[in-house]
């Protein structure tokens, strides 16, 4: 048989408290997750100062909170352009591969990305190492792409080091 009791004060109060806790986190803006890389010591610090000098704002978008907060990467806007520092060369690089140069910065972008502007885009720094990848929602690609990675550039440019050339 199931015996129900009535909550007293200090029990409301606790339930209310829970209730607020959870209609705050539902309000608050969603974080945008980051995979970690595995990168070498000297890799993990120039992402590191890279994602600490990196702009508040990006093609006129807010900056958000990533997800882990010390992740080595950030996002602006809602839908997000995401930068990731550390990835992987991509695997379709060929030393004749063509980058597009904004700001002293080579942008390698795969033909596919490139002819259809509809889809999501992710341009990898390919000129600077470690590698640097802006993940740019179909929204901002007629746009904000160039903009966004031209200002971009500045901060990539005084933390990372010489990478993979472009034609």
């Amino acid at each position: 048989m199931l015996h129900r009791r009535r909550l007293g004060p200090q029990g409301r109060g606790v339930v209310a408290s829970a209730a607020a806790c959870v209609l705050l986190a539902a309000c608050s803006p969603d974080l945008v997750p980051l995979e970690d890389q595995d990168l070498s010591g000297a890799d993990r610090a120039a992402c590191e100062a890279l994602v600490d000098d990196l702009p508040d704002t990006l093609a006129g978008e807010p900056r958000r909170s990533v997800d882990p907060d010390d992740a080595l990467g950030a996002a602006w806007g809602d839908p997000a352009y995401v930068l990731t520092c550390g990835v992987p060369a991509p695997t379709d690089y060929e030393p004749t591969a063509e980058c597009n140069v904004i700001k002293g910065v080579g942008w390698y972008v795969t033909d596919d990305e490139l002819s259809d502007l509809r889809v999501d885009a992710a341009p990898i720094a390919l000129s600077l190492t470690p590698y640097v990848e802006v993940q740019v929602p179909s929204r901002y690609r007629t746009e904000g792409v160039d903009r966004a990675l031209a200002e971009l550039a500045p901060a990539l440019k005084e933390h990372l080091g010489e990478g993979l050339s472009c034609l």
